[in-house]
């Protein structure tokens, strides 16, 4: 049957009834917030190319962690910047380094909030890549133990869940072995499974102090052209242990989060990277679009697509504007 008979616009007509049929969700359940954290006191410190994030100091972070908790969102993802970089990146593993520091702090202020820390090497090398180097070569196995450790000292700090992202071959493996070795059975892996060699990174590059010395990171991360092969990257995760998956970046990839939602069954999360982000606030800024429709729309997308998950800097806004999206 068709027109007149069926009208589509008739689940449209008002605001309530447009809420009892949408078929998408979304809630601030379902975000995580990255947080940037630094050495010193008293650091609040916006970032220039990511307006609205700021570089946290340890002493700062119960303030943030009590307006994200205001807000019902349950879970943040770390990212440490340390005092000193090396060829290893020791802090990344040091007691007292950034992360772990930050995580003590965070869980004082309140246990039941989800903590994510990233895995890698590229904010703590003097090199800024995400492996061990040997000449102009980014070493992939020599790296394992090293992830592994991070993980490690992580976990010991309270961490909930570790996030590896360096996409080195056999790190799922790798650090699911030394968590369990070292007593933490229970600490789920929350694999970047699925990332992408991309141009929408460039704000984070300033935001974590990143950026490599030399070359680039195509030789991990993947070739924005492929599909399939993410299918592969991700069933090598699920059989070594990952509990969680992640796209990255997310609005050029949306075929990307079905394909993976459509093959597997674990939870799935999307990042909804720096670039994305930033070119947001910058046409929102020049008035060229409605920055609170926008962002809403975009992680509604998101979830469309398939993911479960967000992780997202537009996460404390939007979990502000959900209560009145119509």
């Amino acid at each position: 049957m068709s027109f007149p008979t069926v009208r589509l616009r008739r689940l449209r007509a008002t605001p309530t009834l447009r809420d009892m049929v949408r078929e998408t969700m979304l809630s601030a359940s379902q975000l995580i917030y990255p947080l940037f954290v630094v050495h010193g006191r008293n650091v609040h410190e916006e970032i220039g190319s990511m307006p609205g994030v700021y570089h946290h100091s340890v002493d700062r972070l119960a303030a943030e962690i009590d307006e994200l908790s205001a807000l019902n969102i349950p879970a943040v993802i770390l990212f440490g910047i340390p005092a000193h970089k090396d060829p290893i990146g020791q802090e990344n593993f040091a007691e007292d380094g950034i992360v772990q520091q930050a995580i003590r702090a965070i869980k004082a202020a309140n246990p039941a909030i989800l903590v994510i820390t990233d895995v890698c090497l590229c904010e703590y090398t003097d090199h800024g890549h995400c492996g061990l180097v040997r000449g102009n070569e980014i070493l992939n196995d020599e790296t394992l133990d090293v992830l592994g450790r991070v993980a490690v000292s992580h976990a010991q700090a309270g961490a909930d869940v570790v996030a590896p992202s360096g996409m080195m071959d056999g790190m799922i493996g790798a650090i699911r072995a030394a968590l369990d070795s070292a007593g933490y059975p229970g600490v789920s892996i929350f694999s970047y499974a699925i990332k992408y060699a991309s141009a929408f990174y460039g704000p984070f590059r300033e935001a974590a102090d990143s950026a490599p010395s030399f070359g680039d990171r195509r030789t991990h991360q993947m070739d924005p052209a492929n599909a399939r092969e993410a299918l592969r990257e991700a069933q090598l995760d699920v059989e070594e242990g990952a509990d969680m998956l992640m796209v990255k970046p997310a609005l050029a990839y949306l075929d990307i989060i079905r394909r993976v939602r459509a093959r597997f069954d674990l939870p799935l999360a999307a990042y909804n990277v720096s670039g994305e982000y930033s070119m947001v606030k910058a046409a929102a800024a020049r008035g060229w679009l409605d920055e609170r429709r926008v962002v809403l729309e975009t992680l509604t997308a998101i979830r469309r697509a398939g993911a479960d998950l967000i992780l997202t800097y537009h996460a404390k806004d939007a979990a502000a504007w959900l209560q009145s999206w119509e």
